[in-house]
């Protein structure tokens, strides 16, 4: 089956693209640039590399969040266009299983998340059990200080991946000190190709009602809703 997976739920922005089972393309890069005049450009790139034409597509993976607003509904717009116009099935993955897969065969806690500002992440914890990534702990705006406090607790190894390590990796290593690891940078980012295995046994939904998982309303509606309440 041909397929194309694609992320800009973030900064980082991946693509890649399986033929038959074999993973033949991927781009990845870390660059804070707009997502929105560079995502077509990718995906055409790496198309014309593996010599493969969009009617050819069988199948359209795409990161469905949580991360930046923008960069979701990007994405997800993007994926759904082209699924529509091809008339071939789309799937929606959350970017923090995405960004679990760069610790799979951990023994432990896979913990992966987002920087949400004020102190607080977008999270969940998963286990690699069987060849499976597993939720193990709910995906949730959430408290740093109140998950490093709730995963102190379990007195085991947690594995930490984000792109925004530096932002709390001090925090991390001052609660949970040894049973923090903590890898090197490059296994910080999402990958294409672990978009792709993270969407194995997922089923397809209707193009049309794939939605965003945000996790948490944008603060402008947040603010809509305060303003109107009891209207």
């Amino acid at each position: 089956m041909n397929i194309l997976a694609m992320d800009t739920s973030n900064q980082v922005l991946a693509v890649a693209i399986q033929r038959d089972n074999k993973v033949v393309g991927e781009i990845v890069t870390n660059l804070a640039k707009n997502h929105s005049v560079r995502l077509m450009p990718a995906i055409d790139q790496l198309m014309k590399e593996v010599n493969m034409k969009p009617e050819q597509l069988e199948k359209i993976i795409v990161a469905k969040g949580p991360g930046s607003y923008t960069g979701v509904r990007i994405g997800l717009a993007t994926a759904k266009s082209m699924a529509w116009a091809l008339n071939i099935p789309v799937i929606g993955v959350s970017s923090l299983e995405v960004l679990a897969y760069q610790g799979r065969f951990f023994n432990g806690v896979i913990c992966p998340f987002f920087d949400a500002r004020r102190g607080l992440v977008y999270t969940g914890c998963y286990r690699w059990d069987n060849n499976t990534m597993k939720l193990i702990r709910k995906e949730e705006n959430f408290a740093m200080d109140d998950l490093l406090e709730e995963l102190s607790s379990l007195n085991q190894p947690v594995l930490f991946l984000s792109p925004d390590i530096a932002i709390h990796q001090e925090q991390i290593k001052a609660v949970l000190d040894d049973l923090a690891v903590i890898p090197e940078e490059p296994d910080h980012l999402l990958r294409g190709v672990h978009l792709i295995a993270a969407a194995k046994g997922k089923q397809p939904e209707p193009t049309h009602t794939l939605r965003p998982n945000y996790l948490r309303l944008a603060e402008a509606e947040t603010k809509w809703l305060e303003k109107n309440k009891g209207c």
